[in-house]
C-alpha cells in the first residue's frame, strides 16, 4: 500500500472527512515521526510497533566495479520493530 491509497481508504472510510483533511492528517503523522527520529527520539506506536534510530559505524567498505578500499562514513539508519499484536495478526492461521 502506498500514501495515496492508504489516504484514499481513510477517506472512504470516513465520508464525513473531506479528501484534504485526511490527506493533511497522514502527512503530518508521517512529518512527525521523521522529525522525532531526526531527533534521536522513538516512536512507539502501541499494538503496531516502534520506530527508532540505530547507528551504524564507520568503516571500510568495497567499491564494487573496483575492489578498491573506500572509507564509509558512520551513519544513523531508521529501524522498525513490529508490535505484538501486529505479530500476532501476521501469523494468524
Amino acid at each position: 500500500m502506498i500514501k495515496s491509497e492508504l489516504i484514499q481508504k481513510i477517506a472512504d472510510e470516513n465520508p464525513h472527512l473531506y479528501h484534504s483533511d485526511v490527506e493533511r492528517i497522514v502527512s503530518t503523522i508521517f512529518n512527525e515521526i521523521t522529525a522525532a527520529l531526526a531527533r534521536g527520539q522513538r516512536v512507539e506506536l502501541r499494538g503496531f510497533g516502534a520506530f527508532s534510530v540505530k547507528t551504524r559505524e564507520a568503516r571500510i567498505g568495497r567499491n564494487p566495479r573496483t575492489g578498491e578500499a573506500v572509507q564509509v562514513d558512520e551513519k544513523r539508519v531508521p529501524f522498525f520493530k513490529t508490535g505484538k499484536l501486529l505479530r500476532e495478526r501476521l501469523n494468524e492461521a
